[in-house]
């Protein structure tokens, strides 16, 4: 994984995006600018986008899928703000769980720090069972240790037939 010359990880958070209505991976570039537009969130690296299949409730559309590494001196609670406003400016309505979205953020990791919170569990309490999110992932951070094992691990570990790059 890149480090900073200190040997310590070049982001502070990875964001998973999602999305499977309209014009999907515009969808996640547009919560990428939108997310980025004020400064205080840096784009450190950018996950290839991915086409997968739907999870939880399965008689909807495919998804796109991307994820992000970050660098900001937000803290968790505000940088999951800033993510659930982005939702919102781009017309997520929230309802149905696992439902049609237009966009979908998640904060999956916030440095090294484990904390359960009513409104924000870190790390992200499903992130090593769902090939939607591990398989960007790898693509940013595949050595990163989460609850013991790396993502890259994690990903060998789970069925990835759904999850194809997009082209």
């Amino acid at each position: 994984m890149p480090t900073s010359d200190s040997g310590m990880p070049d982001f502070d958070a990875i964001i998973a995006l999602g999305s499977n209505l309209g014009e999907k991976a515009a969808n996640i570039a547009r919560a990428i600018e939108l997310l980025t537009e004020g400064g205080d969130i840096r784009l450190v690296r950018r996950s290839r986008d991915y086409r997968t299949a739907p999870w939880g409730k399965t008689d909807q559309d495919w998804f796109a899928n991307a994820c992000i590494a970050v660098s900001t001196r937000l803290s968790p609670h505000e940088l999951l703000a800033r993510c659930q406003g982005v939702e919102e400016r781009m017309g997520r309505a929230r309802g149905e769980k696992w439902g049609p979205r237009v966009i979908d953020l998640d904060v999956l990791v916030w440095r090294d720090l484990v904390s359960s919170e009513p409104d924000l569990t870190l790390p992200h309490p499903h992130l090593t069972e769902r090939a939607f999110v591990l398989a960007p992932l790898a693509d940013i951070a595949a050595d990163l240790c989460v609850r013991g094992r790396s993502i890259e691990d994690w990903l060998a570990a789970i069925d990835t037939s759904g999850v194809v790059l997009l082209a």
